[in-house]
C-alpha cells in the first residue's frame, strides 16, 4: 500500500527536530560519508547517466538540457569539491546573533536554527541533487527532492547512494525523501502543515504554478535574463574577454549573459570588436535598431529583450549611457545578475546601486553568480526575491533563527504596573 505525501512529510517533520539537534561534528561526518560513497560508486552513477543521455538523444531533448543532464568525472569532481568546501565551513546552526539584557536577570538571545522540512523541485541537473542534499544536511534540514524526468536513472542512483550513506553515518531515517512521480508535486503543494519551505527551479510558468497553488512559502527565481553593459569608459579588450566568458562559458546556466548593452559613445568600431569576439566564439547575434544594420545581424524588437536563450545567441542594444542601461535592465531583466564594464568607478557604483538585481558586478563575468564560487560550498538555487534570502542560496539562506529568553521568576505584570522597568543593555 502506497504512503501519501502527507504521511511522508509528517514523519519527516517529526524527524526534522532530531536532524536539527545533530551536532556540527555529526553533520560533517555524514557529509564525509556521502562524499566517500559517491566516489566509491562512481561507475554505477556514470552508467545510469549514460541511460539518461541515450533517452535524451532518442527524445530529441534540447541541447541546453543535455548539457545540464550530463554527469561525468568533471561533474563528480565538482560536487565532491563542493562537499569538501561545505565540511570546511563553520557550522551555520547555533550561532548567537545577539545577546540583550532586558532587565537584571532577564536575558534575550537570538540563535540560528534550521528551517525544518524543505521541498526542492529542480531541473535536469543530477549535480543539483548532490548539492541540494549536501546543503540540507550541513544546515540541519530535512528535504523532499524532486528532479526532472530526464534525469530519472541518474537521480535514483545518486539519491540511494546519498540516503544510505547519510543514515549509516548518523542522520535520522526520514532526513531525505525522493519524490519520483509527477503527481507527487501536486501532493507536496498541499503539505503546508509539515513542509516549511518550497524552492522550485525551472521555467517561469512552472515557478508561477507552484506559487499560485500552495500555502507553503516559496523561494526561488523564474528566469535568468542577465545583462552585461559596456560603458563609454570601458577597456574594450577587457570587455571582449568578459562578455565572451559571460555568454559562452556555460550557455545553459541561468547566470549566462543574454543581453549585451553598449554605450554608443564608445563608437562603432568598438562595437564591431565586441561583435567579432562573440561571432568568433560561435555566438549568433540579434540586434535592435541600427545595431542590426551595423553588425548585419538579425533584427529584434523591444519585446524580445526578456528572452532567456540558454543557447549561443545574444541580444545587443545600443544605449545613450549608464542611465538608459539601468532603466533597460530594471525593465527587462529578471533581477538575477547584471554587470558593467567600465574604468570609471563612479559610474560603476551608480550602476551597482541602481540596478535592482540580486547580484551587480563590475568588470567581471555574470557567470560568477554561483554558491560554490561565492564560497558557500554549493547552492540550492538563486533567489531573486528580497525576503529572507537573495542571490545564491547557500547555508545561510537555509537557516532561520529563534529567540531564547532566560529569566528568574520575571513576570510582565511587574513591568505593566511600574514596579520594574526595562533597561535594554547589549551584552557581548
Amino acid at each position: 500500500m502506497s504512503i501519501s505525501m502527507q504521511e511522508i512529510t509528517a514523519k519527516m517533520k517529526a524527524d526534522s527536530y532530531r536532524m536539527a539537534a545533530l551536532s556540527g561534528e555529526v553533520r560533517n561526518k555524514i557529509l564525509n560519508g556521502v562524499k566517500e560513497a559517491l566516489l566509491a560508486n562512481k561507475e554505477v552513477i556514470f552508467e545510469a547517466n549514460k541511460k539518461d543521455m541515450i533517452n535524451a538523444e532518442t527524445n530529441c531533448i534540447a541541447e541546453s538540457v543535455k548539457k545540464r543532464l550530463k554527469f561525468d568525472e568533471h561533474k563528480l569532481a565538482d560536487v565532491v569539491g563542493g562537499i569538501e568546501q561545505l565540511i570546511s565551513l563553520p557550522d551555520p546552526i547555533g550561532k548567537v546573533q545577539f545577546v540583550r539584557e532586558l532587565d537584571e536577570g532577564l536575558v534575550l538571545k537570538r540563535i540560528t536554527c534550521p528551517i525544518g522540512v524543505i521541498g526542492i523541485i529542480f531541473e535536469s541537473r543530477p549535480d543539483a541533487l548532490v548539492q541540494i542534499s549536501s546543503l540540507c544536511i550541513k544546515s540541519g534540514n530535512c528535504a523532499v527532492l524532486k528532479g526532472g524526468k530526464e534525469t530519472t536513472n541518474t537521480n535514483k542512483v545518486l539519491f540511494d547512494i546519498i540516503y544510505d550513506a547519510a543514515v549509516k553515518s548518523g542522520a535520522p531515517e526520514k532526513c531525505l525523501h525522493q519524490a519520483e512521480g509527477h503527481s507527487e508535486i501536486d501532493e507536496l503543494l498541499g503539505c503546508n502543515k509539515s513542509v516549511d519551505l518550497l524552492i522550485p527551479r525551472g521555467s517561469n510558468a512552472f515557478v508561477q504554478y507552484i506559487m499560485n497553488n500552495t500555502k507553503i512559502p516559496v523561494m526561488g527565481h523564474a528566469d535568468g535574463v542577465c545583462h552585461t553593459y559596456v560603458d563609454r569608459d570601458a577597456d574594450v579588450e577587457k570587455a571582449c574577454r568578459i562578455i565572451v566568458d559571460a555568454k559562452t562559458q556555460y550557455t545553459a546556466a541561468c547566470n549566462a549573459t543574454e543581453t549585451l548593452l553598449f554605450d554608443k559613445n564608445l563608437g562603432e568600431e568598438n562595437l564591431k570588436k565586441l561583435a567579432k569576439a562573440l561571432k568568433d566564439s560561435g555566438v549568433k547575434l540579434r540586434g535592435s535598431g541600427r545595431v542590426s544594420k551595423l553588425l548585419e545581424c538579425e533584427e529584434m524588437g523591444d519585446e524580445d529583450f526578456n528572452t532567456e536563450y540558454l543557447d549561443m545567441i545574444i541580444s545587443i542594444k545600443e544605449v545613450e549611457g549608464v542611465d538608459e542601461a539601468i532603466a533597460h535592465i530594471n525593465r527587462f531583466g529578471s533581477h538575477h545578475t547584471d554587470a558593467i564594464i567600465t574604468e570609471n568607478m563612479e559610474t560603476a557604483e551608480k550602476f551597482m546601486s541602481l540596478v535592482d538585481s540580486a547580484g551587480t558586478y563590475v568588470n567581471c563575468s555574470t557567470r560568477f553568480a554561483d554558491g560554490f564560487r561565492y564560497g558557500f560550498g554549493a547552492e540550492v538555487g538563486i533567489s531573486t526575491g528580497k525576503i529572507h534570502a537573495r542571490g545564491p542560496v547557500g547555508l545561510e539562506g537555509l537557516t532561520t533563527y529563534k529567540y531564547k529568553l532566560y529569566g528568574d521568576g520575571h513576570i510582565v505584570a511587574d513591568y505593566s504596573n511600574g514596579t520594574k522597568s526595562f533597561h535594554f543593555k547589549e551584552l557581548s
